[in-house]
């Protein structure tokens, strides 16, 4: 961070977070990570700010830790995988801990997954599969209503939003097929969605995303120090590179 000119960083354990296998270690493993996390931001003044590690696809395990990391721990949001044990975002099954990041104005922060079916030879998961599983994670959330029903939840694409901005009205013209809703409300829904530049970048989102809503990513330490710096310089606009991001969280920032 130091030798990139990075100020703060939102710390998240992504890929496969908590929940592994059958579950049983979830909460236990959710529950470490969120303390060791608050202890790095005590540690730390100004420096850091975290989302908090959930344990999806067990909703009730969920809703109780996200009440303890967003309250007692006062983590800046949660991290949600994709797909949880092949369960996308958007899921009516996931609800209940919907509602209560509505409730609390939640910063919610989309991470990619392993797709839920076989890899392709000589294609690494991070390559493609990752930004697919993004794109379904967006597309169930708009389908499901979820940006309408739960405005007060602010979604984080990651890798800016997988295929969203290159593929919106292929994705909002299945819905609007599917569902019956209006074309240009659902493809303002996929506007909305916040994006950052981790391992991603394009004038393409730059024409996409609502003013304000893309964020800097470095990606580290999952991508080399070469690519934190590419990224960092790549738009060379201090909006993207932090005013957004203060704006998002000028709680934690701005205190």
């Amino acid at each position: 961070m130091d030798r990139q000119g990075i100020a703060a960083a939102i710390l998240s354990l992504t890929t496969p977070g908590a929940y592994l296998g059958d579950g049983s270690d979830a909460a236990r493993v959710a529950r470490q990570s969120n303390e060791y996390a608050a202890r790095l931001v005590t540690d730390h003044p100004g420096r850091f700010g975290f989302f908090a590690t959930l344990t999806l696809p067990d909703v009730k395990a969920a809703v109780t830790e996200a009440s303890y990391a967003l309250g007692e721990l006062a983590a800046d949001g949660v991290m949600l995988l994709a797909n949880s044990d092949g369960r996308y975002l958007g899921d009516p099954a996931f609800d209940p801990l919907m509602a209560l990041l509505d409730e609390l104005s939640a910063v919610v922060f989309v991470h990619p997954a392993q797709l839920p079916g076989p890899v392709a030879e000589g294609i690494p998961p991070f390559a493609a599969d990752f930004l697919l599983d993004t794109t379904r994670a967006a597309f169930t959330l708009v389908k499901h209503d979820v940006p309408r029903r739960l405005p007060n939840i602010r979604f984080i694409l990651a890798h800016a939003g997988g295929f969203v901005p290159y593929a919106a009205h292929r994705l909002a013209l299945t819905v609007f097929g599917e569902t019956g809703r209006d074309l240009n409300q659902v493809l303002g829904d996929l506007r909305g969605f916040y994006f950052d530049t981790a391992l991603s970048a394009s004038p393409v989102l730059q024409g996409f995303a609502r003013p304000g809503h893309i964020l800097y990513g470095s990606d580290w330490p999952f991508a080399p120090e070469p690519a934190v710096a590419y990224f960092t310089t790549w738009a060379d606009d201090a909006a993207i590179n932090h005013r957004n991001a203060r704006e998002l969280f000028k709680e934690r920032f701005d205190a």
